[in-house]
């Protein structure tokens, strides 16, 4: 299908884009379906039409909403590029347009699905687009969401309450330490970055990273164990052998600890340090054991959260390392496939490990799940000693207002 060209005033001509069209559907007061479905038309009648002036276009979608008798959007869509656009008052005084990509993360960050937070934005966007409101404080947009929130029969009090402690604890300045752990395959590095994107957390670190560091500054002979890979690690033991084709579960674990104590003083510099300047971290490795997550628990002030990734089947976990592989072809599968078995049983460990220490394990089928889960746990960690209030989390009676309004 040929690309239709849009020519402005000026005679500048550029591709029809749907998704353009979409948006400005969106910021003129339309649900995403809705938008969607309209653009989807316009593009399928300019499927034969090489070359259409704005004017042209903008009054083929008008018809198509005064058609649907949106009367409210067609005013907004016809003076979209006059009317004053939502603005944000940050509280350092900063203004920033309203972003709706934003606000929906940030409604994710506390569980909701894509489309959940979707439905949210566009509710409270329209409310204030329909009272003329130009600029709010982003406390009191803050406040508004959590009305929504309680008010919403889908969401509800529950949703609204997740909102309000996690707003407490954006204000409180506090960093967060999150604890990723897991054997080999099981997603813990695309978990953390997702963790680090969503949260805008700059500070990340793998074990295996400093595992590496390490094994540049000590020789193999020195400490072989450090040399091994965590499922394999049991060969640099001293006086191991191997029964037929299968390492002792003993000897599995035995290695595996001996590499992780060998990397404890890293790891844990790694914590202090992020507690000691007030930054919040994400430390993911398969070395993040239960025993390490429990002493960091205790030992640090900032908010720990700990978390044992896995997979609960072998064939799934299998294909992630095979996928790995594909995505990152220095990280090829044959080793991993040769001793599977092995990283296998030490996720068994770990899982076990992690259940007898009460560590939340997240099984790790779904990125967005997962995103949402850890969220959830978090926030339910933060609500343990949360007794604050919407008046003291987003300012005193500073914005008082009524969505039925």
């Amino acid at each position: 299908m040929a690309k239709t060209l849009v020519e402005d005033l000026e005679e500048t001509r550029v591709p029809f884009l749907r998704g353009i069209l979409i948006r400005s559907l969106q910021d003129a007061g339309l649900e995403f379906a809705e938008a969607s479905d309209i653009a989807s038309e316009v593009r399928n009648q300019l499927s034969d039409t090489a070359l259409i002036t704005t004017e042209d276009l903008n009054r083929m979608v008008l018809d198509r909403l005064s058609a649907l008798g949106k009367e409210n959007v067609v005013y907004r869509y016809e003076n979209r590029n006059s009317l004053i656009p939502l603005q944000i008052e940050q509280q350092c005084g900063r203004v920033n347009p309203f972003s709706r990509l934003q606000f929906r993360h940030s409604l994710e960050t506390i569980g909701l699905n894509s489309k959940e937070s979707e439905d949210v934005v566009q509710m409270v966007q329209e409310h204030l687009t329909n009272k003329s409101i130009n600029i709010i404080k982003s406390r009191n947009l803050a406040m508004l969401i959590y009305r929504y929130l309680r008010q919403s029969s889908k969401l509800g009090p529950a949703v609204a309450h997740r909102w309000l402690v996690w707003h407490d604890f954006i204000n409180s300045g506090r960093p967060l330490i999150f604890l990723i752990g897991g054997t080999a395959g099981c997603g813990k590095s695309t978990t953390a970055n997702t963790l680090a994107n969503r949260l805008e957390i700059v500070r990340t670190q793998s074990t295996d990273m400093l595992r590496e560091v390490m094994r540049t500054m000590i020789p193999e002979q020195l400490m072989p164990v450090l040399h091994q890979s965590s499922f394999t690690a049991w060969k640099g033991l001293p006086g191991i052998v191997q029964n037929g084709d299968q390492v002792s579960e003993e000897s599995l674990v035995q290695g595996y600890r001996s590499q992780a104590d060998l990397l404890a003083l890293a790891t844990e510099a790694v914590v202090d340090r992020a507690t000691r300047e007030h930054v919040s971290l994400v430390l993911e490795g398969v070395h993040i054991h239960p025993a390490f997550m429990e002493k960091m628990q205790a030992e640090t002030d900032a908010v720990v959260i700990p978390v044992m990734l896995g997979l609960l089947k072998r064939k799934h976990l299998m294909q992630r390392i095979k996928v790995r592989s594909n995505n990152v072809p220095d990280r090829g599968a044959e080793h991993y496939l040769q001793y599977f078995d092995e990283i296998w049983r030490l996720q068994t460990y770990l899982l076990s490990e992690a259940d007898g220490a009460n560590i939340h394990i997240t099984v790790n089928e779904n990125r967005d799940k997962v995103f949402s889960e850890i969220m959830r746990f978090t926030i339910a960690i933060l609500a343990e000693n949360f007794d604050g209030t919407p008046e003291k989390v987003f300012g005193a009676k500073a914005f008082v207002d009524d969505l039925d309004g």
